[in-house]
């Protein structure tokens, strides 16, 4: 199987979920939105939404990274992500585009090159249209503002978003001809960058190992009974399993970004769908919370398992900036 469905089911369940991210209240998440089967255009007032509880205070160029959209910081009742279009992904995943592009054009990832590259779109007014930007982008550009090199900008932070280019990092990987031997490092390279923490580096490396096994044939849950890492929760997979998903991700499980917990959140809908990709996204979304981010993981897996159906990625946006080859090449697809 060819990474690059891990990469395109990443993109996939992020837009599936960008609408109904970070609902808490899953009654007021089917109020507004009903039984979808598509993506959808987010609506303002989002009952959940804690961004005006969130702050950031600009002092320069070098830190200027919400640009027209801090005006909008501070309202009550506005949506995260309230700009964006029908199909189109959260800023983390504009940005896991970035880098594929950045691997494919320089035929190598080079860590300093995509810190630059990630520092030129961040400050570019217009680059994106995301009214959230996470917390770890704000504390990274906190530091660079204060004259830090980009190398030493990121922070200790073990939310799940730091999880959001792996996927991408993988495909590109794989399309320049890298060994799977030395793909690990790379990311582990990747991840270090913005999420010093050992809770998202452990993921992200319990994720490379997902994936390039899969990317080598075979069942989901077998590898993953094979593999034995330890932070993923195989007996607890196999009892939730028939339980509802809102019990499960809402009452055993947080629906919150925290790792390792939102790993184990994710897994739960891997394993559960893992022969049906449509339905392993939008179970992920339907359940709230950082579905999104969540999503990152559920898409990926299960995208390299089952395969991407060409529904989504027909309405997909970030088709249209991608490499046309994109989707060639793609095998299992239902």
């Amino acid at each position: 199987m060819n990474l690059k469905s891990a990469f395109l089911g990443s993109l996939v369940a992020d837009a599936a979920s960008m609408p109904v991210h970070w609902y808490y209240d899953v009654h007021a998440l089917d109020r507004d939105y009903g039984d979808f089967d598509h993506y959808l255009h987010p609506k303002n007032p989002h009952p959940d939404s804690i961004l005006w509880r969130s702050s950031y205070q600009c002092t320069g160029a070098k830190d200027d990274i919400l640009h027209d959209q801090a005006v909008h910081w501070g309202k009550k009742g506005l949506h995260y992500h309230q700009f964006l279009k029908a199909g189109e992904n959260t800023l983390n995943l504009k940005l896991a585009c970035e880098l594929y592009r950045l691997i494919l054009t320089e035929g190598e990832f080079n860590p300093a090159s995509w810190l630059e590259r990630y520092a030129q779109v961040m400050l570019t007014p217009g680059w994106h249209n995301d009214t959230y930007v996470e917390e770890y982008h704000r504390a990274f550009f906190i530091n660079f503002g204060k004259g830090l090199d980009l190398a030493r900008c990121g922070i200790s932070d073990f939310h799940i978003g730091g999880l959001s280019l792996v996927p991408a990092m993988l495909a590109a990987l794989e399309h320049i001809g890298m060994d799977k031997d030395s793909m690990p490092r790379e990311v582990e390279t990747l991840v270090r960058g913005t999420h010093d923490h050992s809770s998202t580096l452990e993921s992200a490396r319990s994720l490379t190992q997902i994936l390039l096994r899969l990317a080598d044939g075979g069942n989901f849950q077998t590898l993953l009974s094979q593999l034995g890492l330890s932070n993923v929760p195989l007996s607890s997979l196999k009892r939730w399993e028939p339980m509802p998903d809102r019990q499960v991700v809402g009452n055993i499980l947080s629906t919150a970004c925290y790792l390792p917990e939102a790993f184990s959140a994710a897994l739960h809908f891997s394993w559960k769908y893992a022969d049906d990709f449509s339905l392993a996204i939008l179970s992920n979304a339907k359940v709230g919370g950082d579905n999104c981010h969540r999503g990152v993981v559920v898409g990926s897996i299960v995208g390299m398992h089952a395969g991407v159906p060409p529904k989504w990625l027909r309405d997909l946006r970030a088709m249209e900036f991608l490499p046309r080859d994109i989707a060639s090449g793609l095998s299992h697809i239902d």
